[in-house]
């Protein structure tokens, strides 16, 4: 069945208000974040159905074991992707809480730096999932930190690119495949 919400998605850059020194000053929206507008339930899964065809159709494309993803605005889309590729999934929050198999990594531009992934990685193929990439240190940071903790990394999947920051150029020095719906 196809909406008038399956083939795009709508993203721009707004200022962010009191905000320090260290965080980024500018906030990727995009359409699936709830921010501007209501989100449908169907747009939920036809974004996780658009994303998940363009990474199957990526030159780059690996199989995972796991997506993982990231907190606050990583949710949404792993579930979206998850629905639609049939995908376990984990999240990364910012919570740190006393269990076994803790993977600690940093979002360098926010106000709560620490990001913890829980469980055992070690032999998984993982599939990052996140709402936008911009400087791309978060996932960089993540993909060094899951390393370390025996994962292989099969790409990145992003809602959006902000070509603004040098994300994709990072990842592909790491070594890891990006795939966005849409670039600003």
């Amino acid at each position: 069945m196809t909406t008038a919400f399956d083939d795009v998605l709508h993203a721009d850059r707004v200022t962010r208000l009191g905000v320090g020194d260290t965080t980024r000053p500018i906030r990727v929206v995009h359409g699936l974040d709830g921010i501007r507008t209501d989100v449908a339930a169907g747009q939920v899964l036809a974004t996780g159905r658009n994303l998940w065809k363009r990474w199957c159709e990526h030159p780059a494309y690996r199989p995972h074991d796991l997506l993982l993803g990231l907190d606050a605005g990583g949710i949404v889309p792993t579930i979206a992707v998850a629905w639609a590729s049939g995908s376990q999934y984990r999240l990364a929050w910012k919570v740190n809480l006393d269990l076994p198999g803790k993977v600690v990594f940093h979002e360098p531009h926010a106000r709560r730096l620490e990001v913890f992934a829980y469980g055992d990685f070690e032999g998984l193929r993982v599939l990052i999932v996140d709402d936008e990439i911009t400087t791309g240190l978060t996932l960089a940071n993540l993909v060094e930190a899951l390393r370390a903790a025996g994962a292989d990394i099969t790409g990145a999947l992003c809602l959006v690119e902000d070509t603004a920051g040098e994300g994709r150029q990072l990842l592909e020095r790491d070594g890891v495949p990006l795939c966005v719906l849409t670039t600003l």
